[in-house]
């Protein structure tokens, strides 16, 4: 059901993302006046009512507390991601083992997916590739796999089981 012209959500469909929008204009210019600040206000309102035909529907976050925790574990994980990718580069090339491997998910909600895929591809040292959604995998690169099962064991346990419990 699409909300009337009259309604607050047809002209604010995404509030919080319109004040960050807002706010991040403001950043990118560096220089605060009323008048970036009504141009970062127009951009916040305006882009998200444009785009509100392609965003898919709004995810529902069931449990908040393990979101904490999966944030504080991964801003942990990528300063320690960062450290063990800077050690290996820096060292011999001998060190690197780059490879490719399939991740088996067991999520089904799209953005907890994209949550996922996103996790990986911010800890240094991998990326998430492609989604296939009729295997429900993705494909991964690492820049040094040493033990594939491994790896996608620790994926799953700290990234994954967290993200089931929050969104499903």
């Amino acid at each position: 059901m699409t909300p009337s012209w009259r309604s607050r959500q047809f002209w604010l469909p995404h509030p919080l993302f319109s004040l960050f929008l807002a706010l991040l204009w403001l950043l990118m210019v560096n220089e605060f006046s009323m008048a970036h600040a009504l141009l970062g206000l127009t951009l916040g309102v305006a882009i998200p009512l444009v785009t509100h035909a392609f965003w898919a529907e709004q995810a529902r976050i069931r449990r908040p507390l393990p979101l904490l925790r999966y944030v504080l574990v991964l801003l942990l994980d990528i300063l320690r991601s960062n450290l063990v990718v800077a050690l290996r580069i820096l060292g011999p090339a001998r060190q690197l083992e780059p490879g490719f491997f399939t991740y088996p998910l067991a999520l089904d909600d799209d953005f907890a997916i994209t949550i996922l895929a996103s996790t990986i591809s911010l800890t240094p040292g991998t990326v998430s590739i492609h989604h296939d959604a009729e295997a429900n995998t993705l494909l991964v690169h690492a820049l040094h796999l040493e033990n594939e099962i491994e790896t996608i064991a620790e994926i799953h346990r700290r990234y994954e089981r967290p993200l089931q419990e929050i969104f499903q």
